[in-house]
């Protein structure tokens, strides 16, 4: 499983490495570029400065965890399993409570109920929303927090970083109209850097937003891109029936799904003896937790460690 985790996939490592370039490029352009030279002797210097650095310290912490992090996958049976009697099988799977468990082919084992398989990380996944390429893994039931967490702070950090530029620019063009700016020969350099930042930013920032849109559009009509292509494709089948799937059939609240993707907002105990409320800054039940890439708890059905199908006679 630590294969999949940091897959060798060569377009997700190219990926990976032009995230982390971006990131530090941002930084070192807004520090030496934008901050230093437009609020030097300021103390907006330094409040620009931390506040732009956290929101990239957290962008790179959820980054790492939705890189490193596993994303659901199905674990494979330490014995190979009989599919030779599918039909019988089946019948007993629902007597034992394992309804809308599926047969994988590819890893020739079982799957609980929403999960799909990675034709990437060849694997099965667990609530698998889609593979993403710039995580270099899966989208799925145990890291889409922390991936929709990076893609909130990337797009926070890209309108943080163009207002910062733009200003920077007024900055720069009011002391050349008064006369106090020097004709600095790393004026074209400056220029430079301060395109390439907006392009960076408008182009990422709008990217991960309407990624982020979409995300949380599909955890509140609970539903992955999968399932709503699935359904789809069954509606336009002639004779398919037109009721929802299984997991609609009733409807949960909004607020109930965000938590599962989320987690309740507690803080994960360190140790026994310390408790939640000794954190007064994070009380227990704050949506204030669902911006830190804090663990949330396991999968909601089954839990983290679970056989490829509990008490199946195989």
């Amino acid at each position: 499983m630590a294969s999949l985790r940091c897959r060798r996939d060569p377009c997700g490592v190219v990926c990976v490495f032009l995230t982390y370039f971006s990131v530090f490029y941002a930084d070192y352009v807004v520090v030496q570029y934008v901050l230093i030279p437009a609020y030097s002797g300021s103390v907006w210097c330094s409040l620009h400065g931390s506040a732009f650095n956290v929101i990239l310290l957290l962008l790179l912490a959820c980054y790492c965890k939705a890189v490193f992090s596993d994303p659901g996958v199905v674990p494979l049976p330490d014995t190979a399993l009989d599919f030779s009697d599918l039909r019988s099988q089946s019948s007993r799977m629902s007597d034992r409570g394992c309804e809308g468990w599926t047969v994988c082919s590819r890893c020739e084992t079982y799957r609980p109920p929403r999960a799909h398989h990675c034709r990437v990380c060849q694997r099965c996944i667990r609530r698998m929303d889609h593979h993403c390429p710039w995580i270099n893994n899966c989208v799925g039931e145990l890291n889409q927090k922390y991936f929709i967490q990076f893609l909130f702070y990337t797009g926070v950090a890209s309108v943080y970083a163009t207002l910062l530029v733009v200003s920077a620019w007024v900055w720069h063009i009011r002391t050349e109209r008064d006369g106090e700016a020097e004709n600095a020969p790393g004026k074209h350099l400056i220029v430079a850097h301060y395109i390439i930042l907006l392009v960076e930013s408008v182009l990422f920032g709008v990217f991960t937003l309407v990624i982020f849109y979409d995300q949380l559009a599909s955890i509140i009509a609970d539903e992955t891109p999968i399932e709503q292509m699935r359904n789809r494709l069954m509606m336009k089948e002639p004779g398919s029936p037109s009721s929802s799937p299984p997991h609609h059939a009733t409807r949960k609240p909004k607020l109930a799904l965000l938590r599962e993707v989320f987690g309740r907002g507690e803080i994960p105990r360190l140790a026994p003896q310390l408790s939640i409320s000794a954190v007064p800054l994070l009380p227990s039940g704050s949506v204030f937790c669902w911006l830190l890439p804090l663990h949330s708890g396991g999968p909601s059905v089954g839990g983290v460690a679970y056989s490829a199908l509990p008490d199946y006679d195989v």
